[in-house]
């Protein structure tokens, strides 16, 4: 993977662990499709999360040689 492109992941690594707690969302008692908004949330936190260590761990050639 190319310097650049590390750089930006962990970036996006970090800009996640500060998403993640979402205090924004801690009072709120909305529901969205009958489920609070926060556990939403998590559930959307969650997915992008998935997505992003799946594309780091295959865009990775080091990882493919092992």
């Amino acid at each position: 993977m190319k310097h650049r492109t590390k750089w930006l992941f962990y970036c996006l690594i970090a800009l996640l662990f500060l998403l993640h707690n979402d205090f924004w969302f801690w009072k709120t008692p909305q529901l969205v499709l009958g489920v609070p908004i926060g556990l939403l949330y998590h559930i959307g936190f969650c997915l992008v999360v998935t997505l992003l260590m799946a594309v780091f761990v295959k865009g990775d050639e080091d990882w493919s040689k092992r």
